[in-house]
């Protein structure tokens, strides 16, 4: 066991393995970055969208608006 462990440390192994891996890894990321980019927009979108609602509710409160409703009562 300890003599496998130390084949596999050897840099000559590990770049064997890593030029093995690599197109298996290079299709995978391949087929996942539309993915990605529709999560990171996705994400920008959000922000997008939270840091217009907090200037809409900051805008409404320095104007009091917000806290000034009134009721119609009969």
């Amino acid at each position: 066991m300890k003599q496998c462990l130390d084949v596999l440390q050897t840099e000559d192994v590990r770049n064997e393995i890593k030029r093995l891996f690599s197109p298996v890894t290079d299709l995978i990321l391949y087929e996942i970055y539309p993915y990605i980019y529709m999560i990171i927009f996705l994400v920008f979108l959000i922000f997008i969208l939270i840091l217009t609602i907090l200037i809409i509710l900051i805008t409404l409160l320095r104007s009091k608006q917000l806290l000034s409703f009134s009721f119609p009562t009969e």
